[in-house]
C-alpha cells in the first residue's frame, strides 16, 4: 500500500481528485456501513437544519480528503500556495492577545491543510490519534513533518504538552467533533442527536481565557486547492461542561452547514466509547 499512495501523491492535484471521487463512490456503492452512515446522519442534519446536499457528492468528497493528504504530503510548498486565507484578521488579532491559541478544526473539507498552512505563522502543537495500522501512521506522521508543527497523541502525556505550548503563548489544535475516549467527553447534542463530545476543548479555553478560532478548509473545485476559513467563537465557554459542549457542537454545526457536502458524514459521531455510559 506504501509504494500505491506515493505513486498516487505524483498525479496532479485536480486528477487525484478524480481518484478520490471514484475511491468514495466505491466506498458508498460497496459499503454498506458507511452508505448508512452517510444517509442517516445527512438525514438527521437536513431535518434539524434545511439544507440541500446530496450523498453521492459526501461521498465523493470523502474520497477526496483523503486523496487530497496525499497530494498536500507530496506537495507541501505548491499546496500552501493554492491556499487562500478567509477572515485571517481575525487570528491575527487573536494571536496578538498573547494567550496562544486554540484552534478547532473539524472534519470538514480538506482539514489535513489546515495546521499546515498555520504553521507557516506560529509554532502550533497538534493532538491526534494515531492511526491503527502502522504503515498508515508511519505515512501520515512522515507526510506531516514540519518544523514548526508537533503532533502529539491524544493521551495523557500529549495534554502535557498541550499544556506547555500554551504557556509559551503558542497554538494548539484539536479535531472537535472526534469522539473522545470514556471520561473525556460528555453527550450532548450534535444535529439533534446526542453525541460524545469532547470536553479538553472547553477546559483549554476556560483556564486562561483562550481565544477558539474554529478552521475549515474548503475544497475548490477542478483542483484548484483550498479556502482556509477562519470563524472566532466570541462567546466565552460556559463553565458546565454540559453546557459548554452544546456550545461547542452549535458552533460547528453553524460551520459545516455552510459546507455541508464537504463534511465527512460517513464518520460514526455517534457512537458510544467502549466503557462510556449511555446517552440519557
Amino acid at each position: 500500500m506504501r509504494w500505491l499512495t506515493n505513486i498516487l501523491g505524483l498525479l496532479p492535484l485536480k486528477y487525484l481528485q478524480y481518484v478520490g471521487s471514484f475511491l468514495g463512490l466505491l466506498t458508498y456503492w460497496f459499503s454498506p456501513r458507511d452508505k448508512k452512515l452517510i444517509l442517516e446522519n445527512l438525514s438527521l442534519a437536513k431535518t434539524y437544519f434545511k439544507f440541500e446536499a446530496s450523498p453521492l457528492e459526501v461521498a465523493k468528497s470523502a474520497g477526496k480528503m483523503l486523496t487530497d493528504s496525499l497530494w498536500i504530503w507530496k506537495h507541501p510548498n505548491e499546496s500552501i500556495q493554492l491556499t487562500e486565507l478567509i477572515h485571517w484578521d481575525v487570528v491575527e488579532e487573536a494571536v496578538k492577545e498573547g494567550r496562544g491559541l486554540l484552534m478547532l478544526t473539524p472534519h470538514l473539507g480538506t482539514f489535513e491543510m489546515i495546521p499546515r498552512v498555520l504553521a507557516e505563522y506560529f509554532p502550533a502543537t497538534i493532538i491526534y490519534k494515531p492511526a491503527k495500522q502502522k504503515w498508515l501512521n508511519d505515512l501520515i506522521e512522515e507526510g506531516r513533518a514540519h518544523p514548526r508543527m508537533n503532533f502529539v497523541p491524544a493521551n495523557m502525556q500529549g495534554v502535557r504538552q498541550i499544556a506547555r505550548a500554551l504557556a509559551r503563548g503558542e497554538a494548539v489544535g484539536i479535531l472537535p467533533d472526534q469522539v473522545p475516549g470514556n471520561g473525556e467527553g460528555i453527550w450532548a447534542p450534535f444535529f439533534g442527536k446526542p453525541a460524545y463530545t469532547a470536553v479538553l476543548p472547553a477546559k483549554i479555553a476556560l483556564k486562561n481565557n483562550i481565544p477558539t478560532i474554529v478552521f475549515s478548509a474548503i475544497r475548490k473545485p477542478h483542483g484548484k486547492g483550498w479556502s482556509i476559513i477562519a470563524a472566532r467563537m466570541t462567546e466565552s465557554f460556559h463553565a458546565d461542561s454540559y453546557e459548554a459542549a452544546q456550545q461547542l457542537n452549535q458552533f460547528l454545526e453553524r460551520v459545516i452547514i455552510e459546507h455541508p457536502e464537504q463534511y465527512l458524514w460517513m464518520y460514526n459521531r455517534y457512537k458510544q466509547p467502549t466503557g462510556a455510559p449511555p446517552p440519557n
